[in-house]
Parts: structure tokens; C-alpha cells; sequence
């Protein structure tokens, strides 16, 4: 399958990448290892992440347009922010639509302290009159994809990475430089992130840290918000294959999170941000519809090319909110299938991983359309959808 061969080839050179990465020489590293990425933005806040070398407490310094300024610096528990190898600090409690900078300090166990250079921050807003996203989707640690894609992405209100940014989480010190760092990029300057979970996100024996190197604004994999006229669903369509697959070794239990996701979606249409936005999409890392639909012989290597699973539990809450797409990856085969009698919501679905099949698709929103562009990184366009605002 050209989805499967990449494999071997990008697993191989994605781990020499991500060894590059790594501090050479003898002596101690360096403390911090990453860049600060600012995620999970809400409308009164944000998430900052960064990879340290060693136990480490750290905290953010940040100052707005406005004029206030403050330090945001304590986890659940009333303690300094902590950790040996990721530190994640929340701010919140800003205005809608915020503008400022924010740097972390980090101080080590052993007195050490490294003070990180501004960033620029901007908090949703769910009032303004217009809005731009970007999407990337199945990077799969290919380390030159993921350098052009850095390149030629615009600044945005956000960029959602859309699942599969790993080959499978099979050693613990791929998660950060992965996560955190890919391609030797800063991919959060002028876009913070949104990330949803991919079906290679979820394996390896290590899949269970990736929620602890990666902020979502609720701190579950699934959650909704709204940019402008842009209201936005994400959603963890799990494993390609049911939970009892022998592949999984009982490590697996999507079709419970997918009935927890059901009952969270009939209740969050209802809110009134989500509810009223002229545009209204819907982010999974499997598509719910693909070209062929054919049953799949999963003892024989078959696997599933869109989610039926999940479509059964999500279709009827995302047909009653008027979802008008939903965008996907998965398949590496970029493919745009509008809206039918049986699917009022169109399938958009990104390309693969190396950097002659990659795509990365952009939103801009305004008064009078939403416009979906999907392109690859020479320039070429893909594919192009024009969307009216919902009355």
C-alpha cells in the first residue's frame, strides 16, 4: 500500500534527525532543549511547553499591548510548574483577543537559570470579523517535510497538526524533540497550536506520555472552539482497526472515548458560540467519509481508510449543528468529496509525509465566505472550497 511503504524509509531517517537534535559533547547539556511552543489558545489564555535536560521549575513573564503585565507560574496543585523533562505553564484570566509577548525562565535543581527570548502571543477571539487557520496532517517525523512546511506556512490565529506526527511512540525520548521541536523548528512563532490525536499517536509503548508533552485547552483529545466567524470542533477518531485487534495487546479503548465524544457533542453544539458562527468545521485525524468504503479484512492486513466507528456515533450531532466539512488525513491521498444527500458535510483530506506528497491547507474566513485552500509545498494547489456563512 503507497500509504504503508513510506515506513521503514521516514522511521529511519526521522530518528537520525531528531539524534541530531540532541546536545553533542561530553559536558552537561543544555538545560533547555526546545523551543517555547505556545498551544492550546483559548480566548482568555494560552498553554507554553517547553523540553528541559534536567529536573527543572519554570514559569512565563508576559506583558500585552495593553499595558499589564504578569507572571503566570503555578500548576493544579499550588506548586511552581516542574518537571525533568517537559515544563507546561498555563496562562489565562486575559481579554478576548489579547495581543502581547511572553518569554518562560527556567531554573534547575542545581541553581542554573535560563531566561528564553520573547514570543509573541495572541488569544482567540471569538467577536472578531475574520480569522486565518492553517492544517498540517501526517508529518510522520519526516524531518524536510517538516522544515518546508515551517517555511512556507503563514502566521495564523492557529495551525491545527492534524494526528500522526510520529511513526509510533517506540522509544520515550522521541516525544519532545518530536513534539516540541520537529524538524528543528520553532512552528509555533506567529501560529500557536492545536493538535489532534492520529491512530500512529496512539502506538507504541510509550503513547501513553504523549498528554503530557501536549497541552489541548481542557485537557482531554477532544474540544471545541471558537476563532472569528469560525467555529471549531476537533475530535480522536482512535485506531484504525477495533479495539480488540491483537496488534493492540489490550492497550486500546476507542469506542469508549468515542461514546464519551458523542454524549460531549450533543451537549457543546448547544453553546451559544458554537451554535450561532457562521462556519462551522470539524478536525479528525481519520477521515468519516473516503472514496472507497469497502469492509476491510483486518486479520489479513486490512485497515480502515476512513472511520466508520466514529461516523455512526458523530454523524447525527454534527449533521444537527450544520457542520459544513470536516478535515482529515490518514489516507496520504488528498481528496475533497462535497456535501451529498446522505453526508451534508463535505471531506477534506490532506496529503502524506514526504515532501513531494505533503499538503497543508489554509482558512480564511470573513463576512462573506470561508475559503479552503489546499496546497503542496511547491506552490500547487490542490484543491479549492468556497463556503457560504450559515444564517
Amino acid at each position: 500500500m503507497k500509504r504503508r511503504s513510506f515506513l521503514g524509509t521516514v522511521a529511519s531517517a526521522g530518528a537520525s534527525g531528531l539524534l541530531a537534535q540532541q546536545p553533542a559533547g561530553a559536558g552537561k547539556p543544555s538545560l533547555v532543549q526546545t523551543p517555547l511552543v505556545l498551544m492550546a489558545p483559548t480566548e482568555h489564555g494560552l498553554e507554553a511547553a517547553w523540553g528541559v535536560s534536567r529536573l527543572s521549575r519554570g514559569f512565563l513573564e508576559w506583558e500585552t499591548e495593553a499595558g499589564t503585565a504578569g507572571v503566570a507560574g503555578m500548576d493544579a496543585f499550588g506548586l511552581s510548574p516542574q518537571g525533568d523533562r517537559v515544563l507546561r505553564v498555563r496562562l489565562d484570566g486575559l481579554p478576548s483577543g489579547t495581543r502581547g509577548r511572553i518569554r518562560a525562565r527556567t531554573t534547575a535543581a542545581d541553581g542554573e537559570s535560563v531566561l528564553s527570548d520573547w514570543k509573541r502571543f495572541r488569544t482567540l477571539d471569538s467577536g472578531a470579523s475574520s480569522t486565518r487557520f492553517v492544517m498540517w496532517n501526517d508529518t510522520h517525523v519526516n524531518q524536510e517535510t517538516l522544515r518546508q512546511l515551517h517555511a512556507v506556512t503563514p502566521a495564523a490565529d492557529f495551525l491545527i497538526w492534524n494526528g500522526d506526527t510520529c511513526n509510533d511512540w517506540v522509544q520515550e525520548d522521541l516525544l519532545i524533540p518530536t513534539l516540541l521541536h520537529p524538524g528543528g523548528c520553532d512552528i509555533t512563532q506567529g501560529r500557536p497550536l492545536f493538535l489532534t490525536w492520529g491512530n500512529h499517536d496512539v502506538r507504541g509503548a510509550h503513547a501513553f506520555r504523549m498528554s503530557s508533552v501536549v497541552a489541548t485547552p481542557g485537557g482531554r483529545p477532544f474540544y471545541a472552539f471558537r476563532s472569528g466567524p469560525v467555529a471549531v470542533i476537533c475530535l480522536h477518531t482512535g485506531e484504525d482497526k477495533p479495539d480488540d485487534h491483537p496488534s493492540f495487546q489490550g492497550r486500546v479503548a476507542f469506542d469508549a472515548l468515542r461514546a464519551e465524544q458523542t454524549r460531549w457533542l450533543t451537549e457543546v453544539i448547544r453553546r451559544p458560540e458554537l451554535r450561532d458562527a457562521p462556519y462551522r468545521l470539524a478536525f479528525c485525524h481519520i477521515p468519516l467519509r473516503w472514496l472507497d468504503e469497502s469492509r476491510q479484512d483486518y486479520a489479513t492486513g486490512g485497515f480502515d481508510r476512513h472511520s466508520g466507528r466514529s461516523r455512526a456515533a458523530w454523524h447525527d450531532a454534527l449533521v444537527s449543528w450544520k457542520a459544513q466539512a470536516i478535515l482529515s488525513g490518514h489516507t496520504h491521498q488528498p481528496a475533497w468529496l462535497p456535501p451529498n444527500g446522505d453526508f451534508p458535510y463535505g471531506q477534506i483530506v490532506g496529503g502524506g509525509p514526504q515532501p513531494a506528497r505533503a499538503t497543508w491547507t489554509e482558512g480564511v474566513a470573513d463576512a462573506t465566505q470561508l475559503r479552503l485552500k489546499m496546497s503542496r509545498l511547491n506552490g500547487e494547489v490542490v484543491h479549492e472550497v468556497l463556503l457560504k456563512p450559515l444564517s
